[in-house]
């Protein structure tokens, strides 16, 4: 948020920032109508006692704004003024004797800012590039704006000014990356940022979105690479559905962008531009597609919050629209935080407002005898107050602006976490949430580090960082375990129920009265036509009241929200998650049959994947292989003696994969030849061959005694094989179950645990999902652009992760067929395994890669081959791995911890 993203434009940076610098202005009613464009910028010296002997000059920035003229010295202890223009008498440019001086530049501004009873005058000698006519004509003009009675009259003349000067100026082409763009579309925009919003002009080409702001800052040109978007979003502002905000990470709280057009079809065909462009990259997800994400385990509580923000409107670039997150611990007096204890918590079933008996009972009861429209709260419990309110260490600027030039009275500020909380509940007027910050790991707004003077308390304290409670040790561990508690057992058994209230169907209508949920009609989405309104002065007056009141959320969902499935939910808090990826491998050693096959020690073994190392021990078991093209027979290594044991070639073209039965007796493998072949290990000779398809069988599986075959033909078939009795002649007999039907090759398959789904992966980047029982397709969804490597369900069966020669993983919900995640490696992931949380994958490259698959990055590279990791196995006890490689080695580890 704020914490994160210091202001980069606007008035804002001309209030305060470093070292409780003093501003210098005229008090004002604090209201959102501050709110400035932010037209030029020049490079000044503040010239004061002109021609006397003490005269001085400071050297810093002039910043014309719509309705204020700032200037921030370079030096920071001296103060930056602000100068209303409203309050100028005069702003002329130099006599004629001293214009006609090539190094001299002067504007003089003479306004009622009385000094021991007397009027202060400013002199600014500017750098100007163009000439200084232009300068002083723009002032004029603001100053005859500001000067206008109504706000609705300032706001038309202020908006006609910026129009001439858009209109008059376009981009500039010479901005352009590279000369072999194309240009898509070219309109007038604004880039928008808390209380400021920068005019200029938007260029969009086939590989680059520009921004080109007036006053070239906070640099001449904005771009954003089109292929780094991951997200985007369209936008109310200023309750009108003219904002595009557009994210170059999956996860993170601030854009890199948040732009405001002139009308409603500029923004649409950007957005179609856009989105166009990038939905061949990234999946546009729903209020329900992230839901499900969530309800299965693959967000945590903090990163659905933060979608839900997103798709509700929500942004850090908005004051009014802030992103809203939950109170989540009530005890802030114990020593020590206990997070088994539900009283811990705060009921999330209820608003802020509802938490107190007694104070609902008096809004209640104050509600029944309101004419319409009624409403339960006073106020909000998200607005630009509250947001600057937690803020204000770390962004006084915003506070100044809103309150011009002074802070709040010191025992209203943010002093302590127990005030504020008790307030909440006890208040008679305050019902405000937190803000995302509180579950980040930036703990700055809680510390003055900036030393800011915010004022002496009654009881004669000075205000400085906040007071934690006792269970916290200081700042960061006050954040640390806020992140523990927002992600901890109560909290994502009971989060649901909070967002029915803030985006839910506990917002609006009837559920809203019975959940005691009511506001001002006004802070609701479509609580007034702005554009039936032709009075301008009413107009502007009511969006201001608006804007400084707080905006309900745009509602998400219109049913109950469901509740997250907990029982098979790993430890969110985990720091890293593994993965190993894994390609069928013709490997069969003898399995210790007294190792624990328990859930936990599986768990414990996936928890550690990252200790796999190199397994040089001499074990007693045979592993069978079939080397890729162009070497087509099958072999048989003992780890013991390190040797080859048996080398069969069946075919004069390379073998696919190969499995071994049940009983270590018989070896299945297929081939480019469209045959599969059954080996005798114990007898040392082929014993059959099944002719099954038209082209060549790329995978094979065996569950119990049935056989499934895929094949280039475009087809998946399942077969009951009876064995032939290995001391006679009788041969396998095969039973055709099924014809799985594709319109392309199908390159690999897996099973589910149960053997009721499988899923097929094609050439062209289809994923299958089929029902066995009745050969019928569940899901047909296109995942990948190119082909399908491995696909495999995870041990619920709920989810299928599969990799592709796009590089990415995908996650579908299997029970559904919607996509819930799309990590994109540096690579293609040829093979892989995993738990349904962690993955463990083989590269391109030779790498094995462990993944943290909830947030999409590698934690651990290991060296294994030196070239592709093109098969994986895992023993059952998930503690052993054998890797196969273009590089020819078959690569042992094992987990050593």
């Amino acid at each position: 948020g704020l914490v994160h993203k210091q202001a980069s434009c606007g008035v804002e940076q001309a209030l305060v920032h470093r070292k409780c610098r003093n501003v210098v202005g005229v008090e004002g009613n604090p209201c959102f109508k501050n709110c400035e464009y932010y037209f030029e910028q020049h490079t000044a010296n503040h010239i004061i006692n002109k021609g006397c002997r003490d005269e001085r000059k400071f050297r810093g920035s002039l910043k014309i704004c719509s309705k204020s003229i700032i200037f921030e010295p370079d030096d920071n202890i001296q103060p930056i003024i602000k100068i209303p223009l409203r309050d100028c008498i005069s702003i002329k440019a130099p006599e004629d004797n001293e214009a006609n001086n090539p190094f001299t530049r002067y504007v003089n501004l003479s306004c009622c800012i009385y000094v021991f009873n007397g009027r202060t005058e400013h002199l600014f000698q500017l750098d100007v590039a163009g000439k200084l006519g232009d300068v002083v004509q723009t002032l004029h003009q603001l100053y005859r704006a500001s000067c206008l009675d109504k706000m609705g009259d300032q706001a038309a003349m202020i908006t006609a000014i910026l129009q001439s000067r858009l209109a008059r100026t376009s981009f500039d082409k010479n901005r352009f990356q590279s000369i072999s763009e194309t240009l898509h579309m070219e309109c007038k925009a604004e880039m928008v940022t808390p209380l400021v919003t920068n005019p200029g002009h938007v260029c969009v080409t086939d590989a680059n979105l520009y921004f080109q702001p007036l006053n070239g800052y906070p640099k001449p040109v904005v771009q954003i690479t089109l292929q780094n978007v991951r997200r985007i979003y369209k936008r109310r502002h200023g309750l009108m559905p003219l904002g595009l905000e557009v994210f170059c990470t999956e996860n993170d709280l601030c854009s890199d962008i948040y732009l405001k057009f002139y009308n409603c079809q500029d923004r649409d065909e950007l957005y179609f531009l856009i989105a166009t462009y990038i939905e061949n990259h990234i999946t546009e997800h729903t209020a329900e597609s992230y839901m499900l994400q969530w309800q299965r385990g693959h967000l945590s509580n903090y990163q659905y919050l933060l979608h839900l923000n997103n798709l509700a409107d929500r942004s850090c670039n908005d004051l009014s629209q802030y992103p809203v997150f939950p109170w989540i611990i009530a005890d802030y007096s114990s020593s020590v935080l206990d997070l088994t204890k539900p009283e811990t918590f705060r009921d999330l079933s209820k608003p802020i407002g509802a938490l107190n008996k007694e104070r609902l009972d008096r809004l209640l009861t104050r509600y029944q005898e309101m004419p319409e429209p009624k409403f339960m709260y006073g106020s909000h419990y998200s607005s630009p107050g509250y947001v600057l309110f937690y803020l204000v260490r770390v962004a006084p600027e915003y506070m100044l602006c809103l309150q011009n030039g002074k802070f709040d009275h010191a025992d209203r500020m943010f002093n302590s976490l127990a005030e504020t909380w008790k307030n909440c509940l006890d208040g008679a007027t305050d019902f405000k949430e937190l803000i995302p910050e509180f579950y980040e790991n930036d703990s700055s707004f809680l510390v003055n580090s900036l030393k800011l003077d915010l004022g002496k308390r009654q009881g004669g304290k000075m205000v400085e960082d906040v007071e934690l409670p006792p269970w916290a040790s200081g700042p960061d561990d006050f954040l640390q375990k806020s992140q523990e508690a927002l992600e901890s057992q109560y909290v994502s058994e009971h989060l649901h129920e909070w967002i029915d209230i803030i985006f839910g169907y506990k917002q609006k209508g009837s559920e809203a009265v019975a959940a005691h949920n009511v506001f001002h009609p006004l802070t609701y989405e479509g609580g007034v036509d702005l554009n039936s309104i032709m009075d301008p002065n009413e107009k502007v007056a009511l969006l201001t009241q608006i804007l400084e009141f707080g905006q309900t959320p745009k509602q998400l969902f219109t049913i109950p929200h469901p509740r997250r499935i907990i029982p098979k939910l790993k430890s969110l808090s985990r720091t890293s998650s593994h993965s190993v990826s894994i390609t069928e491998s013709p490997v069969s050693p003898n399995e210790e049959s007294f190792e624990d096959l328990t859930e936990e020690s599986i768990t414990l073994a996936w928890n550690n994947i990252a200790k796999l190392k190199l397994d040089d021990q001499n074990c007693s078991f045979y592993l069978l292989f079939c080397p890729l093209f162009p070497d087509s027979t099958l072999k048989m290594f003992s780890k013991e003696s390190k040797t080859i044991q048996r080398s069969v070639s069946f075919s004069n073209m390379a073998l696919s994969s190969c499995l071994i039965l049940p009983g270590d007796t018989t070896v299945i493998s297929s081939s480019w030849d469209n045959h599969i072949y059954f080996y005798s290990v114990a007898f040392g000779r082929r014993q059959d061959i099944l002719m099954g398809h038209d082209d060549a069988v790329s995978k094979i599986c065996w569950r119990d005694g049935r056989l499934y075959s895929a094949s280039w033909d475009s087809t998946v078939k399942v077969w009951h094989c009876v064995p032939g009795e290995t001391l006679s002649n009788k041969k396998h007999h095969f039973e055709l179950l099924a014809e799985l039907e594709h319109d392309v090759s199908v390159n690999t398959i897996n099973l589910n645990a149960a053997n009721t789904m499988l899923a097929s992966g094609t050439k062209e980047g289809t994923i299958n999902v089929w029902d066995v029982t009745t050969a019928a397709v569940l899901h047909q969804l296109p995942c990948h652009s190119g082909t399908v490597f491995d696909a495999a369900f995870s041990p619920d069966s709920r989810h299928l992760l599969s990799t592709g020669e796009d590089c990415c993983f995908k996650v579908i919900d299997v029970q559904t067929g919607m996509l819930i995640s799309s990590v994109t490696a540096d690579e293609p992931q040829r093979c892989f395994r995993w738990d349904g949380n962690t993955i463990l994958s083989g590269s391109q490259s030779g790498d094995l890669l462990i993944w943290d698959l909830l947030g999409g990055k590698v934690i651990e590279r290991i060296k294994g081959h030196t070239g592709a990791v093109t098969s994986m196995w895992m023993n059952e006890q998930c503690n052993s791995v054998i890797t196969g490689g273009e590089d020819k080695q078959i690569v042992f580890w094992k987990l050593q911890y």
